[in-house]
């Protein structure tokens, strides 16, 4: 019994340094995948955002919800169609885009960690149009090539958006006011239509805009692979291009590691990307002298 309680002590001695490094600086989640799913992942996610305010850490949430939004649209007999990966999106699929990520699911997130916070942290569920905090603009062929690394399809997308710009002093505010701010991502346009963002591109601006100390995606996946199946501990960004090239990377990681590459050079110091299914997988890749996931960073000049 006293030596379970020593390795407890000596879990949080090896936090400890690592608490002190962060207090006070940004780590921007983008949570997704299982652990939005599965009620215990859901329930450690929750104690471990409210764990980091806690200690002084100050985590920002971006979600998905893409398995949620197929069902209410198979629920609706509406078609899911995907082009190139993405989602045509029409007016009538965006009312219910907007509806399951903005309506159900951010409200879900934030009665969540609030349930875990007590009286002194508070999340706040905020769409991208709410105060203009995320600007967005209708996706062009370009986006196709450099983002997702894949040919423009032929067929119009619909309501498909870019991120042109944060409202990052709405962030600051509640950030400054001790809230959890929990974004869904829905991008206004000019004339103040919504548009469907992908969840970790948007993670990934949002993080730029902010300057965070880290951005971390949360996947179905332990991390980035090599082609023999084995993780992939650390990564430098002049890598990516490559095992892009090679297949090494593909699919739905590619949009993930390019987000993570101009994170970095937008000024993220590091992003992470932990496995979702591992409860406590945050902590254990911050807090830990190991970690658990995939860490990329800049190559030092």
């Amino acid at each position: 019994m006293v030596e379970k309680l020593i390795q407890k002590a000596e879990v949080l001695l090896e936090a400890l340094p690592y608490i002190r490094k962060f207090r006070g600086r940004t780590f921007v989640i983008k949570y997704g995948g299982s652990a939005m799913v599965n009620e215990e992942l859901r329930e450690t996610f929750a104690r471990d955002v409210v764990l980091l305010k806690l200690v002084g850490i100050n985590p920002v949430i971006v979600h998905g919800g893409g398995k949620h939004i197929n069902r209410m649209l198979q629920q609706l007999g509406i078609e899911v169609e995907f082009v190139g990966g993405i989602r045509k999106t029409t007016e009538e699929v965006m009312h219910i885009v907007e509806m399951v990520l903005s309506g159900d699911i951010n409200k879900d997130i934030v009665a969540l960690i609030n349930k875990h916070s007590g009286e002194d942290v508070y999340a706040v569920g905020l769409s991208g149009r709410d105060g203009r905090l995320l600007r967005a603009r209708k996706i062009d062929r370009k986006y196709f090539v450099e983002k997702l690394g894949i040919e423009p399809p032929s067929a119009d997308i619909g309501l498909v958006g870019e991120i042109t710009s944060v409202n990052t002093r709405l962030l600051q505010v509640l950030i400054a006011q001790n809230y959890i701010p929990v974004i869904a991502p829905i991008g206004v346009g000019e004339e103040g239509e919504a548009y469907n963002i992908n969840a970790d591109i948007a993670a990934a601006e949002v993080a730029k805009a902010l300057k965070a100390e880290k951005l971390i995606f949360l996947t179905d996946t332990e991390g980035v692979k090599d082609k023999n199946g084995n993780l992939i501990k650390k990564l430098k960004d002049d890598r990516v291009e490559e095992l892009i090239k090679d297949g090494t990377i593909g699919g739905g990681m590619i949009p993930k590691v390019r987000s993570a590459v101009e994170a970095l050079k937008g000024g993220v110091k590091k992003v992470h990307i932990v496995d979702g299914r591992l409860p406590h997988s945050i902590l254990l890749e911050i807090f830990t002298d190991e970690g658990v996931g995939t860490e990329i960073t800049l190559k030092t000049p």
